[in-house]
């Protein structure tokens, strides 16, 4: 039995005889190759590479993922011409669990595609992130995975805090039960061999999606929803930036 079976079957075993969850492999996709157009930036700039409170972006997305007990890798899905700055993140940052940088593709779906082909094939789980979502913590990562390590699956949401409206053309059609409804956010934590059959599936049959959850709806597979309350911001527009280094900065006086 060559290494990498022995070591996939001590896993199981732990597994089946209850030892903790964090014996699950488990690979992080972080994506951060998009064009940052609403941000309305100079010169081609984007939005992970903007500093907030003196750390970029990226950069605070990738530590928190590298904080958390239950990720073992990360693989980050970039803009090509943005490959040198990592690799200085790389050495700057001490960056331990990042073991791959892979140029994005033409749309979201497609740069999650091309990380996942980078994906350790022994993983167990895979967890996608948005590289805009600095905010996001350690513990809220590990809180997404215990239920996705229960259910298969389960993703980072939110409720909506206004009235929803569901509208005909310009007009409003009626007013929608709130109590329903969820703003699906990140981390997307999925069994590796769930996501890999949803996001292939979909690349056979030219299915787009907005999001992974999407992919993995589609196969009729059940997914947790994880509130994980209002801070796990996704920096967006011009606005966020104030309001992320708000947030920072009240977490800096709680912490002491």
């Amino acid at each position: 039995m060559s290494k990498s079976k022995y070591n996939k079957f001590v896993r199981t075993v732990k597994k089946l005889f209850g030892v903790d969850h964090r014996d699950y492999f488990n690979s992080a996709i972080i994506v951060a190759a998009g064009l940052s157009e609403r941000m309305k930036l100079p010169d081609n700039a984007t939005k992970q590479m903007i500093e907030i409170c003196g750390i970029p972006v990226i950069v605070r997305t990738v530590l928190q993922f590298e904080a958390c007990e239950d990720i073992d890798e990360i693989v980050l899905v970039v803009r090509k011409d943005e490959f040198e700055l990592y690799k200085k993140f790389y050495k700057e940052y001490g960056f331990k669990k990042v073991t791959h940088i892979v140029e994005g593709g033409e749309t979201r779906q497609k740069s999650v595609l091309n990380g996942l082909r980078k994906v350790n094939p022994e993983a167990d789980y895979v967890s996608i992130h948005d590289g805009a979502r600095c905010l996001i913590t350690p513990k809220q990562i590990s809180e997404v995975c215990t239920w996705a390590y229960h259910y298969g699956a389960a993703t980072a949401a939110q409720k909506p805090t206004d009235t929803l409206k569901r509208c005909d053309g310009a007009f409003i059609k009626e007013t929608v039960d709130r109590d329903t409804i969820y703003q699906a956010t990140t981390p997307q934590i999925f069994k590796y061999d769930m996501y890999r059959a949803a996001a292939y599936s979909a690349k056979k049959e030219d299915i787009k999606a907005t999001d992974d959850n999407s992919l993995v709806e589609r196969l009729n597979f059940k997914i947790y929803i994880c509130d994980l309350g209002y801070q796990n911001i996704k920096i967006t527009n011009p606005e966020d930036l104030y309001i992320a280094e708000a947030i920072l900065r009240k977490r800096e006086e709680e912490d002491g």
